[in-house]
């Protein structure tokens, strides 16, 4: 596999449910905060499939060293991105 931080024994995965659409601003805000304030105690790697759709931004660091790698993999295989139902690493 291609992701990073295989060295780490505990994967936290902030993952919130609710029942009403009522309830949406003050959840992601509960669930924000609490990913935040656990940075500290974090390694500093990311999961790829635990980002939101939203963390398009955060992709090649949850790939870390990978990334490059990955890119150029997947311009010479995918250049027309039909595999892109995920967190997608674009072709360069």
């Amino acid at each position: 596999m291609a992701y990073s931080s295989r060295d780490a024994n505990y994967v936290l995965n902030v993952h919130a449910r609710w029942e009403t659409a009522a309830d949406d601003a003050r959840c992601i805000t509960w669930a924000r905060d609490f990913f935040a304030r656990s940075q500290p105690f974090a390694s500093g790697g990311a999961y790829v499939n635990f980002l939101t759709e939203d963390e398009t931004d955060r992709i090649a660091f949850a790939y870390g060293a990978s990334y490059e790698r990955l890119v150029a993999i997947k311009k010479q295989y995918d250049p027309e991105n039909l595999f892109r139902i995920n967190q997608n690493i674009r072709p360069a």
